[in-house]
């Protein structure tokens, strides 16, 4: 077995791991909400917007990295997905935090304007999480150098996720007038 297949295994079984540990982790703490446990924690209610914005920045950088790999710019476009991925990392981290310290919003909207909300969130839920295994598939080829793979991949994980990182900004805008 060649030193790239030992390589692309150790990958391919970390990729599994953390596809299902990180839904299983933001779920977990999800529910744990640190002032019903007694802990003395202000609610960090300044972090929605900034955690929209970091998905709205997400969906321009996935954009810009397509333009830039379409100009055959491979450094520029594995920097712009490099980012992408950060600012994911801490779009979970804050979303976390913010759950973990404050009360869930309830969507006031009625009529079909619920109805819109809710297949909205249900499918931007879903979705980021069918996305973590494409995105860390999809860069895991570009480092091993297996473009073809790579740009296959690519096709599914881009509309995934740039669906995940707008529809993350419309969430928000369609529950902010009711948070509290």
């Amino acid at each position: 077995m060649s030193n790239l297949s030992l390589q692309e295994k150790k990958y391919k079984n970390i990729i599994k791991v953390l596809s299902i540990l990180i839904p299983l982790a933001v779920a977990a703490l999800f529910g744990v909400n640190l002032k019903k446990l007694g802990f003395d924690v202000k609610p960090l209610t300044f972090l929605p917007p900034i955690y929209a914005s970091i998905n709205g920045l997400t969906a321009v950088l996935l954009v810009v990295a397509v333009v830039a790999i379409k100009k055959e710019n491979r450094k520029l476009h594995e920097q712009l997905n490099t980012l992408a991925i950060g600012c994911s990392l801490l779009f979970l981290l804050m979303y976390v935090a913010y759950h973990m310290t404050s009360d869930s919003t309830e969507f006031g909207g009625e009529g079909a304007i619920k109805y819109v909300y809710y297949f909205i969130l249900i499918t931007h839920i879903v979705l980021s999480i069918v996305v973590i295994p494409f995105v860390l598939t999809t860069f895991m080829r570009a480092k091993l150098g297996k473009f073809p793979e790579h740009k296959k991949i690519a096709k599914i994980t881009f509309p995934l996720w740039l669906y995940v990182a707008v529809t993350g900004v419309i969430v928000y805008l369609m529950i902010s007038p009711y948070y509290v």
